[in-house]
């Protein structure tokens, strides 16, 4: 490994100077350096999902991503979705349709239908799998997580543009 640089990263909305290696992952400079919880460490690999983050409102595996190849792209995990005490629509949608079992999974397949819902913003059935076909839940909640990403669509009709 590199020796440790310093890096501002967009995150959030905020800057946040860290020094750590170039390759050091930004899943781990998430949780380690700036304490953002959301996105967990599941495979380790990219193939699970569960610490989705969006790059410039994007999907992506953080774990996967070297620090030092960021560069000026802003980050958005699951605790820059909401505004103050308003949760996202897609965020309010997964509590609506609870959901949720254990929560492990919940990170990578909100951050990964909100992304989905930036590039198609009414999407069929079959995109929404097609989106989630890359996020895996051990608990088997699945009928629920996409009864959500459904209900994300109309909520988000409801409400005025937030990324």
């Amino acid at each position: 490994m590199r020796k440790p640089s310093e890096f501002v990263l967009q995150v959030n909305g905020m800057q946040h100077a860290v020094t750590v290696s170039p390759e050091a992952s930004l899943l781990f400079v998430l949780r380690n350096d700036l304490a953002l919880n959301a996105p967990k460490y599941g495979c380790g690999l990219g193939q699970c999902g569960a610490c989705t983050v969006l790059i410039n409102r994007v999907a992506a595996r953080a774990c996967v991503i070297p620090v030092g190849e960021l560069g000026q792209r802003s980050v958005t995990t699951l605790e820059g979705l909401a505004i103050g005490e308003t949760l996202h629509p897609v965020q309010a949608a997964f509590i609506q349709e609870q959901a949720a079992q254990c929560g492990y999974c919940l990170n990578g397949m909100i951050m990964t239908v909100v992304a989905l819902l930036e590039r198609i913003p009414e999407p069929t059935e079959q995109h929404i799998t097609d989106a989630l076909s890359g996020n895996i839940c051990r608990c088997g909640t699945h009928v629920e997580i996409m009864a959500a990403a459904r209900q994300s669509v109309k909520l988000l009709a409801q409400t005025e543009p937030r990324l």
